[in-house]
């Protein structure tokens, strides 16, 4: 058999025709199967709308005269660098002992607690001589329970 007695006119309408209920079930069948919408909420929402104006400068009125500040002369000079000083931070340098910071300066002083290498204290008051040593009244900045006179000797100054 040749091609043309194959595809004849009656074959090609029956494939057209076929093709045509095949995608005719196809659509009928997406559409039957399909789930149902979502009921629409009718309701409208509501928008708040804030306008925020543009910023704008505003005129600095400058003083007519500056007036100079006037100079204060300071009580008592800055420390030398690496000096123990009034308002100066040290840490205890013990080479591993323990520090006695003591109520009142003076090796004959109760102690009233033990201060350990690298802590930091500021020093508050002083100097005080007693006992051979220099003494310097010092105050942990994390603890108030934490003050006392201890000797320089075993204070270095931190920079």
């Amino acid at each position: 058999m040749t091609m043309r007695k194959i595809l004849n006119g009656k074959v090609l309408v029956a494939a057209l025709v076929s093709a045509g209920v095949l995608l005719c079930a196809s659509l009928a069948y997406i559409l039957v199967r399909r789930p149902a919408a979502a009921p629409v909420d009718l309701i409208p929402g509501s928008a708040v709308l804030t306008i925020i104006p543009a910023p704008t400068s505003t005129p600095h009125a400058m003083p007519a005269i500056l007036t100079p500040i006037p100079s204060v002369a300071l009580s008592s000079p800055s420390p030398a660098p690496g000096q123990v000083a009034v308002g100066v931070y040290v840490q205890v340098a013990t080479g591993g002992d323990a520090l006695r910071v003591r109520e009142q300066p003076g090796l004959g002083n109760a102690p009233l607690f033990l201060a350990f290498d690298s802590e930091v204290f500021l020093v508050a008051k002083g100097p005080e001589q007693a006992d051979g040593y220099t003494w310097w009244y010092l105050t942990a900045s994390y603890d108030a329970a934490r003050a006392g006179w201890a000797a320089q000797d075993f204070l270095t100054v931190i920079p």
